[in-house]
């Protein structure tokens, strides 16, 4: 039978967005309730060790079963297993038992599914996508998820004075439900997928993975700079919100109107990235883009008025897909394909450990010096460690 790969590719990617939206609104509402309650960064930096310490701690194995099996039936369980999970959280709320600990509670069951489902994401679009339109599949999914993204907190900031929040639960629940059906009845993965997976040891698996990572120069250099960006952009991912609240008030649509900037700069940046295709060493891109940021982070530590910063968030946000569709394109096309799940499992436990571990170190002094002062000396880390980056003689070289 004539395998159609466009319309795989619409499918997929029609599936995950419509998920990603319901995510990405209660997201939104669970992240924004706790800051506009606690307006503290201690607190904050609780949300966010809640939302990624699992996914740190799980991506490694979630990487090995990307490998060894069926990357659409691990898919469709980690959606499901969010939606059920969330159900429980949600009927809890709207019978009275609010709290922040059952918002907690609900960050890391969202985790334990995401840790599960981004790896198999990304390791399945080269399976589906033939390799000479990475580039294009992977700039037209960020341009989805950022519109959806962009969506999501407008839409959120509008109910959450309207509705209670565990109503609000049901959004992400009935996403989930649509993006399942339509994964499980309409998307067929090609016929390379569906072979027979032999008995292994998880562990000799996850070694397997990192000694072909540590024999892989472009990938040790690859990772150590992902380390160093995600680390360093832990205040401006996440410390935002507080200044905004500190700054310039507590009100809902600020939060919004950060988001909406963000997002906007993020469907920017990537229909520029689809239709532009970056220059022609993608590490090149992936180095202007890191400079555009750490620019932006060092800019937002300045104090200015409301509106110039939103405009700040944006250029911010149009810098994210010139890095990370080229990366994400780079490892598509050089990591062999059967460790393909596995190395995207440990570019997720990089992401996800630096976050955490950035905000221990910069929550808690954010109650106790400026926003501002975090951002202005991350920003300039940011800016040496992309300059630095052009001397990475083997990631440059594959690039």
């Amino acid at each position: 039978m004539h395998y159609n790969w466009k319309k795989n590719t619409a499918v997929f990617l029609g599936s995950q967005s419509i998920s990603l939206f319901g995510s990405s609104l209660v997201q939104f509402v669970i992240t924004s309730y706790i800051t506009v309650q606690t307006k503290s960064g201690a607190y904050a930096a609780i949300a966010i060790l809640c939302a990624i310490l699992p996914m740190f701690f799980l991506s490694p194995f979630a990487g090995v079963w990307a490998d060894k099996y069926n990357r659409k039936v691990l898919i469709v369980l980690a959606d499901g297993g969010i939606a059920l999970c969330t159900l429980i959280v949600a009927i809890s709320f709207i019978m009275g038992n609010e709290s922040i600990i059952l918002l907690f509670v609900a960050l890391i069951i969202r985790a334990v599914g995401g840790a599960i489902q981004t790896p198999c994401v990304s390791a399945m679009l080269p399976d589906v996508v033939p390799e000479e339109h990475l580039t294009r599949v992977n700039g037209i999914n960020g341009t989805l998820q950022s519109i959806f993204t962009l969506a999501s907190p407008v839409l959120g900031a509008a109910l959450l004075p309207l509705a209670p929040i565990g109503y609000l639960f049901f959004i992400d629940i009935v996403t989930a439900v649509i993006g399942i059906a339509i994964i499980a009845l309409f998307f067929h993965l090609p016929y390379k997928e569906k072979k027979e997976v032999p008995k292994t040891n998880p562990l000799r698996d996850m070694k397997e993975g990192a000694r072909y990572i540590r024999k892989t120069n472009f990938l040790l250099e690859f990772f150590l700079f992902c380390t160093i960006f995600f680390l360093m952009m832990a205040p401006a991912a996440f410390l935002t919100p507080i200044q905004v609240v500190r700054n310039y008030g507590d009100e809902y649509w600020r939060l919004s109107a950060i988001e909406v900037g963000w997002s906007v700069g993020m469907i920017v940046g990537g229909i520029l990235i689809t239709l532009w295709g970056g220059l022609r060493n993608k590490v090149y891109t992936m180095i202007l883009s890191a400079v555009l940021m750490g620019a932006c982070t060092v800019a937002l530590g300045i104090k200015m008025p409301f509106g110039p910063y939103v405009v700040v968030m944006g250029i911010f946000g149009l810098a994210m897909p010139l890095l990370n569709t080229p990366a994400m394109t780079l490892l598509q096309e050089k990591v062999a394909p059967e460790y393909m799940g596995r190395v995207f499992g440990v570019m997720t436990m990089i992401n996800t450990a630096m976050m955490p571990l950035g905000m221990v170190i910069f929550g808690p002094m954010a109650d106790v010096i400026s926003v501002e002062i975090l951002l202005i000396v991350t920003g300039v880390v940011i800016l040496v460690a992309a300059l630095c980056m052009k001397k990475a003689k083997a990631l440059v070289a594959v690039g």
